[in-house]
């Protein structure tokens, strides 16, 4: 084996993935899993299951690091310390328009607009939204509304919009105004402050009163928003830093990033880890968890090299509670090198940072304790179902349900869906929607049938973590037996099922459960957990099918009514939607953008523009 360093896999006699490591050399650190008796419960346990490796050098250690980054993410073993992969942190974007508008925005970052952020939650976005339109007066509105306005809206009304749709704002004014959101968002308060304070005398000396009055009143509400943040921190430089606490309580560990951009904390959000459950109930060393958590949040296979904003997104201050260990030195270089410039790593610090870092370990402990909380509560109801069931189950958390419901109007846009109940918790990455053709319109049995043929038709080759304890189905007999035809046929034991049917009124509590063998009904009552179990489960999978109904069935009628417009054909629709992205997209555009659009004249624009709105 090579000694240059790289990425290992470990893996079962099944194939499956168990463990993904770095190392600087290779052939050194996967033999010491074999030669090593002093393994943590973890690590022994994984070692046991080890049938073959895999090994992929690298040119660097750094390289090592960010490739095991990507593999974690990518093949999610259960050994390995993982996070949640949660890419919805929303940003606060100003756009490249004539006329900027401010939003809150999900996805990828571009040159056109800038960025600032990321936020920890859609409130901190919010916040800051408000207080830009409240002291800078700056837009909201969609640019569809934007290029429509004939008058002022309620916004400029409560003088929360400068109008700049209307003309009531200059073009040098209003990009004024947004040099000064921008440089506000930077954490340049101070530098705002003062240029306020010019235009204020500036309109006090030309006799301007109610400008100056305007411009004192923006000034006010400003300095209320410092105060209310204690920004007295600020002039010392700290603009961006992130604050990451961690907290350990009976084995369970919670990661706190709390987030300060241009100098205003914007609030924490807490992460905790995917990890095998550990018999004896020890945590691991909790700097492996913060080494996990820094290398899974910043190092990402993102490309930095396109100019954008991201990189001024990424603090370069990091206050931490604790150490990162023997990797800290790594995952500096690597941060340095990814994002072209110095990182500082604060383990104690002092003034502010420390207020900061005290708050974030208060969160952590406060969110941790609500998560044992919970998941005390929800292994219970866990526990209850598979007795209730009669299921020998060793571990709560392997315990797999997965539930299926049909939703149609009228026969109309019908929909399957099936989400996963596992680890105590519904599994949202892999609940899934069935589009359901072929059949008679209402039709809820065949329905049924033609989901489970799709979602079982493999049924025998899933890994052993992925087949279910109990299928759900939302109904009586008549599903039942639907869902008993397709697992006959398919080979599989129909004991599996487990009709929901609902009670007189469809009042929660009143649900009996049917089953597919010669078991009599159960009737619960209300206060009995499991069946709050079996009601939430199958409440969630309604709520899933209903929803991709609704958008596949709107989504039907919008493309009706495009063709349902005189001079659209099959050619011209197909060039609206590839132009648009979709119908949504056509809906929001305006006359002049549909005009032109190769085939589409003014008049027929017009047309499309009145039959979409």
């Amino acid at each position: 084996m090579t000694e240059l360093p790289g990425v290992y896999r470990f893996f079962d006699q099944s194939n499956h993935i168990l463990y993904v490591g770095k190392a600087k050399n290779l052939k050194k650190r996967v033999s010491s899993y074999f030669q090593r008796t002093q393994l943590s419960p973890r690590i022994e346990r994984m070692v046991q299951k080890i049938a073959r490796m895999e090994t992929t050098a690298t040119r660097t250690e750094t390289e090592a690091l960010i490739l095991e980054n990507n593999l974690i993410k990518a093949l999610a073993p259960p050994f390995n310390i993982l996070f949640r992969d949660d890419k919805s942190y929303p940003y606060l974007m100003i756009t490249g328009h004539t006329f900027p508008r401010i939003a809150s925005y999900r996805g990828k970052v571009d040159k056109k607009n800038k960025y600032f952020g990321p936020f920890p939650n859609s409130w901190a976005v919010k916040s800051s939204v408000q207080i830009l339109q409240k002291v800078f007066l700056l837009r909201t509105c969609e640019d569809t509304v934007f290029k429509n306005r004939s008058r002022p809206c309620l916004l400029h009304q409560i003088h929360r919009c400068s109008a700049p749709c209307v003309g009531l704002v200059s073009t040098s004014q209003y990009q004024e105004d947004v040099g000064k959101a921008v440089s506000f968002l930077a954490g340049n308060h101070a530098s705002v402050m003062k240029d306020l304070e010019k235009s204020m005398l500036a309109f006090s000396d030309a006799l301007e009163f109610e400008k100056a009055a305007s411009v004192r009143d923006r000034i006010t509400d400003l300095s209320n928003v410092l105060q209310q943040q204690s920004m007295d921190a600020v002039a010392d430089g700290q603009n961006n830093i992130d604050i990451i606490a961690v907290a350990e309580q009976h084995g369970h560990i919670c990661v706190n990033l709390a987030m300060v951009r241009g100098g205003r904390h914007l609030g924490d959000r807490p992460y905790f880890p995917i990890v095998v459950r550990n018999d004896t109930g020890a945590a691991s060393e909790i700097s492996e968890y913060l080494l996990s958590f820094m290398v899974q949040r910043y190092l990402d296979d993102v490309d930095l090299s396109d100019g954008s904003d991201l990189q001024k997104l990424v603090p370069t201050v990091f206050v931490m509670s604790h150490p990162l260990g023997d990797d800290e030195g790594l995952l500096i270089k690597s941060l340095e090198e990814r994002l072209g410039k110095k990182v500082q790593f604060i383990t104690h610090p002092q003034g502010q940072r420390k207020h900061w870092l005290t708050m974030a370990q208060g969160n952590a402990q406060i969110a941790l304790a609500k998560r044992i909380s919970e998941r005390s509560g929800a292994q219970a109801r866990t526990i209850a179902l598979m007795e209730l069931l009669q299921l020998d189950i060793d571990d709560s958390e392997l315990f797999r349900v997965e539930c299926f419901d049909i939703s149609h109007t009228s026969g109309e846009a019908t929909q399957a869906s099936c989400v996963v109940y596992q680890k105590n918790d519904m599994q949202n990455k892999e609940y899934r929607r069935f589009n359901i053709e072929g059949i008679t319109p209402g039709d809820d049995y065949a329905a049924m049938r033609q989901v489970l043929e799709r979602r079982y038709a493999n049924f025998l080759e899933l890994p052993e973590d992925k087949i279910p304890h109990v299928i759900l189905v939302d109904g009586g007999k008549g599903q039942v037996e639907a869902a008993k035809m397709v697992l006959n046929e398919l080979g599989v034991d129909n004991r599996l099922i487990v009709g929901v049917a609902k009670g007189d009124g469809r009042k929660v509590g009143l649900e009996t459960l049917i089953f597919a063998d010669d078991r009599a009904p159960l009737l619960l009552g209300v206060d009995n957990i499991a069946l709050m179990l079996v009601a939430q489960i199958r409440d969630e999978a309604h709520r899933f099918a209903i929803t991709g109904m609704r958008a596949k069935r709107q989504k039907t009628r919008n493309v009706s009514r495009l063709e349902e417009i005189e001079g659209i054909g099959a050619k011209r629709r197909q060039k609206l939607l590839s132009r648009f992205g979709g119908i949504k997209g056509v809906a929001g555009a305006t006359i002049e953008e549909l005009s032109q659009v190769e085939g589409i004249s003014q008049s027929l624009a017009e047309q499309i523009y009145k039959q979409l709105h």
